[in-house]
């Protein structure tokens, strides 16, 4: 049977993950994070490139029904969100749902989720700042994509080494940018699906049902599109970590949680929607412009594509300083917990300033490969994290039915938000989990991500449980 943490280490190992008692932390992580910062990140996060991007694939697979693939993985990130949330309120912590699995399944699941996610913003920070320096290329064509790259790098890595209110305040004005975007977006789609915008006849349903109806590809096309939309909602997550580091890390969870509902159906569901219902699915403008350019082209409305190309610049820039900040708390957390190298965990001004430049150098790492070796080092890196977001979708499931029980048995008053019809929707999260892992299975692109990632995953679970063996840590909760 596996040794079961008292219920005063459990806490303190709670208390250590937030305020970095470790033996090199020096210092604590700062609170200097305000509840408009905590809203505004909440609202932007879930506005990034995938869905100015990515989306573009996902119509082109699904047609009209995009929409309702949208719909569907939107309602699976709802349940996850939930149930997240009500783990960060009962225990604010800045390594989130790996503290969570730690304390409720055992160390090596606090490791292997954490060191994965950490992988997968590294990687994510190389993959935006690339995709931002593309955007400035074709605005400056005698520029090098590297040239931006290091440019990018260098600012949000000072972004993040300084004080975490100026990561607050350059993600609430590019999050403020990008929501009001998308709202004058679905304004003036509203508008035209309704005929109030002049020049422009009111399309009806004439879109939805025409060129091969509301699944012209069949349910293979929609699920295609399920997958698609489902990565285009990573990221999320990082409003938990950042809620550690603001004034009332309860509150700004709980709000940001219970918000999901409304921010997901608006931005995404939404967006898709106006776009199937304004333009054809099939319309080649969306697969050389993407699929707001095109509508924006189709309305007629003035530099269109420039303003986009400005949004989705902003978009990549914004998820470049947020992965870099979700990948160093992450990383922090696990060093603070004895999960990685200790040198590391120093905090100085209230930032752990070594885990930023650990990441920072990872990411930039990343770059250099895939400039090098774009087809195989860089592919394959890829690869490891493609299905991560899964992984730590599965890790949370798991975590929250757990401490679920925990929490009611030793202090129910911690349960602030509380996850629906518990534990049924938990379970539908799983199940929902499963499926998306056995719908990439059948594609053979999703397949080799998924093998890899779960390779990656194997790697270390094994180093995980070797260390909690020998460090002779418990694994968590007793059997009941």
């Amino acid at each position: 049977m596996n040794r079961t943490p008292s219920s005063a280490a459990a806490a303190r190992e709670q208390s250590d993950a937030v305020q970095g008692a470790g033996p090199d932390s020096g210092s604590t992580l700062s609170n200097g994070l305000k509840q408009r910062h905590l809203s505004m990140i909440a609202l932007g996060g879930v506005i990034g490139a995938g869905l100015f991007v990515g989306s573009r694939e996902g119509i082109a697979a699904a047609g009209p029904s995009i929409v309702l693939a949208y719909a569907v993985s939107g309602a699976l990130v709802m349940l996850i969100m939930r149930m997240l949330g009500e783990m960060a309120a009962a225990n604010p912590a800045s390594g989130s749902f790996s503290v969570h699995a730690e304390r409720s399944i055992g160390s090596w699941a606090g490791f292997t989720v954490g060191w994965m996610f950490t992988a997968l913003l590294c990687v994510a920070v190389a993959a935006e700042a690339m995709g931002a320096a593309d955007i400035m290329v074709q605005w400056f064509p005698g520029s090098e994509p590297w040239m931006w790259v290091l440019l990018f790098m260098v600012i949000f890595t000072g972004t993040n080494l300084a004080a975490v209110s100026n990561f607050g305040e350059f993600e609430f004005w590019f999050a403020a940018l990008k929501v009001a975007a998308i709202a004058i977006f679905l304004v003036l789609g509203l508008l035209a699906i309704f005929g109030l915008l002049p020049g422009t006849p009111a399309p009806g349903t004439t879109h939805l049902t025409g060129d091969g109806g509301f699944l012209p590809k069949g349910v293979d096309g929609l699920m295609i599109g399920l997958l698609a939309s489902v990565f285009a909602y990573g990221g999320l997550e990082t409003v938990t970590i950042a809620a550690a580091e603001s004034k009332d890390p309860v509150r700004g969870v709980a709000r940001a949680v219970r918000t999901a509902m409304w921010r997901i159906a608006l931005f995404y569901v939404g967006s898709m929607a106006v776009i199937v219902t304004v333009i054809p699915w099939s319309a080649p403008s969306i697969a050389k412009s993407g699929p707001y350019v095109a509508v924006l082209d189709y309305l007629e409305i003035p530099a269109a594509g420039q303003v986009m190309n400005v949004v989705i610049l902003v978009a990549l820039l914004s998820a470049v300083n947020a992965n870099l900040y979700g990948a160093s708390r992450m990383a922090y957390s696990l060093i603070s917990r004895g999960q990685g190298p200790a040198f590391l965990g120093k905090v100085s001004g209230g930032v752990p300033r070594r885990a930023v430049l650990l990441c920072a150098a990872f990411g930039f790492f990343a770059v250099v490969l895939s400039f090098l070796w774009p087809d195989t080092l860089f592919q394959w890196l890829l690869n490891m994290v493609g299905a991560a977001v899964l992984v730590v979708w599965g890790f949370i499931a798991v975590a929250q039915l757990r401490m679920r029980r925990m929490l009611e048995r030793e202090a129910p008053e911690k349960l602030v938000v509380k996850m629906w019809a518990f534990p049924v929707l938990t379970w539908v999260a799983l199940a929902g989990i499963t499926a998306v892992l056995l719908l990439m299975l059948r594609d053979e692109n999703q397949r080799i991500q998924l093998l890899f990632t779960g390779g990656f995953g194997v790697v270390l679970t094994v180093i995980g449980l070797i260390r909690q063996r020998a460090l002779g840590r418990g694994a968590g909760l007793s059997e009941e």
